[in-house]
């Protein structure tokens, strides 16, 4: 990931934790690249990525590429749960729990993105 010019690390590390449209870019040109090679369809590869999240009790933030990547691709919200569902005798309903937790404060992230993202635009229009 480049480094944003005049940005101490941890300036930088609060700026990926709050889902910076600008990292968002470089997310998804990384996660892009790691579909294309996994041979797998849309749908298969975001559902093992939202299992892989579960697995690994992921941030809020990491959700949120995914969910937004996940919804651009038509992936619905009864497939995730189904993901979930299917990983939880695997990674113990703890982290199923955690991960519920996360999706939805990822999806209040995004909403509140689009939110200032849409005032800005009118701002300057």
């Amino acid at each position: 990931m480049a480094k944003h010019k005049n940005m101490n690390p941890d300036d930088e590390l609060q700026t990926i934790a709050k889902g910076n449209l600008d990292v968002w870019e470089q997310l998804t040109h990384m996660l892009e690249g790691s579909y294309e090679e996994s041979g797998l369809d849309p749908e298969t590869f975001m559902l093992v990525r939202l299992a892989a999240l579960a697995a690994m009790d992921a941030a809020p933030t990491s959700w949120l590429v995914n969910i937004k990547i996940g919804k651009e691709l038509g992936i619905s919200r009864e497939s995730a749960v189904g993901a979930l569902i299917a990983v939880a005798p695997i990674i113990g309903t703890a982290r199923v729990v955690s991960a519920a937790g996360s999706i939805l404060t990822a999806i209040d992230l995004d909403e509140q993105m689009n939110k200032s993202t849409q005032k800005a635009h009118r701002v300057h229009h």
